[in-house]
């Protein structure tokens, strides 16, 4: 059996700026998207046999020709994406193979520099019987929650609040059946999942797995990509 890898990577990335899509935008030299799959095809453990790309439309063909020399031996599929990350996904799924497939990560093309070993204890523990798993990383700030006006409702206790990152595991018949229903409101696909009643299981993320949104965090990850080029 074997691991499938789709990337919602049709956003714009405004709060990013620029004038290239979010996962266009280079590192070292290349995009943050190469950056990811790249990362991927590393974790030979996962034994990713598939990738599938959603891009904005009008890129399928720029993309192919970036991605084809990272994805190895694996298969490469791209389609256009959709105007909502939970429907870029649907559509990437819709190319993921039925047969031979017993993993499939959803991974975030800005969380571009996720180390091997995350993504690898993702999938062992979707292979091991988790049917959706996520890394995560304690919050270690104070979080409040707040009501219409500002004020402060609540403050959480942290010591049972995470961060979630990506990529996420799923087994492949769950992941359908979450994005047959409505995906409003949904911010990542575990939540879908969760709304069917199943329980998402986490796994020990990395803080090198964040994800880039704002310019500052280009900064950082020049500077992870410098440290682990030994520069």
């Amino acid at each position: 059996m074997s691991t499938a890898a789709i990337i919602p990577a049709a956003g714009l990335g405004l709060r990013l700026g620029g004038e290239a899509p979010k996962a266009l935008r280079e590192v070292g030299g290349e995009s943050l998207l190469v950056h990811a799959v790249r990362g991927l095809s590393a974790a030979t453990a996962a034994g990713l046999s598939c990738f599938v790309i959603a891009v904005p439309a009008g890129t399928e063909d720029v993309v192919a020709k970036q991605l084809d020399r990272y994805v190895g031996d694996a298969e490469l599929r791209i389609v256009a994406g959709g105007a909502e990350r939970t429907d870029s996904v649907r559509a990437a799924l819709d190319l993921v193979p039925v047969d031979g497939i017993d993993c499939v990560l959803v991974h975030d093309a800005a969380r571009s520099f996720v180390p091997v070993a995350v993504i690898e204890r993702v999938v062992a523990a979707v292979r091991a019987g988790s049917p959706a798993v996520v890394p995560v990383i304690p919050v270690t700030d104070t979080i409040k929650r707040i009501g219409p006006g500002g004020e402060v409702v609540e403050t959480p206790n942290r010591s049972a609040l995470v961060a979630v990152q990506t990529p996420q595991g799923f087994d492949p018949e769950l992941l359908r059946r979450a994005h047959s229903q409505d995906g409003a409101g949904a911010t990542d696909d575990a939540m879908l999942c969760e709304r069917l009643g199943v329980t998402v299981q986490t796994v020990e993320g990395s803080e090198d797995a964040f994800k880039v949104t704002r310019p500052r965090d280009l900064l950082l990850a020049e500077w992870i990509l410098a440290e682990r080029r030994g520069q």
